[in-house]
C-alpha cells in the first residue's frame, strides 16, 4: 500500500462537500494540505499538464514549459507527490509521473455544490 493509499483511506477516500457541511478536523488538515502543494504557480501547472496528459509523462517532456532549473522542477514535482496529488515511477535515467485521480476526485467533492435544480424537486 502506497503513501497515498493510506492516507485516503484515513479520510475515507472522500468527504461531504463544504457547501453540505462544515468539514471535520482530518479533512480540513487533508484539504489543506492538498491546496497549500497546488497553491504554488508552478505546482499547478505541473499538475495541470500532469493531468491534461491523459497518460504518463516524462520529467524530460515537462521541463521545457519551465524557466525554472530541474532541481528546481524536481522539488514542485516532490512537493505534489508527498501530497498524493502524483506518483512516479523511475525507469533507467527518467522518471515518469501520472495523475492520482483519487485525491483529485478528493478535493471536485470537496468543492462540488449540490445542483439547485434537484434541491428544489
Amino acid at each position: 500500500m502506497s503513501k497515498q493509499d493510506v492516507s485516503l483511506s484515513r479520510s475515507g477516500g472522500c468527504c461531504t462537500p463544504i457547501s453540505v457541511a462544515p468539514l471535520d478536523e482530518a479533512a480540513a488538515s487533508e484539504g489543506a494540505a492538498l491546496f497549500k502543494a497546488l497553491s504554488d504557480p508552478i505546482r499547478l501547472r505541473l499538475m495541470s499538464i500532469i493531468a491534461s496528459a491523459g497518460e504518463e509523462v516524462c520529467v524530460c517532456d515537462i521541463t521545457p514549459y519551465f524557466n525554472v532549473s530541474g532541481p528546481t522542477i524536481s522539488h514542485h514535482l516532490r512537493v505534489l507527490r508527498e501530497a498524493g496529488l502524483v506518483d512516479c515511477e523511475r525507469r533507467g535515467t527518467w522518471v515518469y509521473y501520472w495523475p492520482m485521480p483519487q485525491r483529485l476526485q478528493w478535493i471536485s467533492a470537496l468543492l462540488s455544490v449540490p445542483d439547485p435544480v434537484a434541491l428544489t424537486h
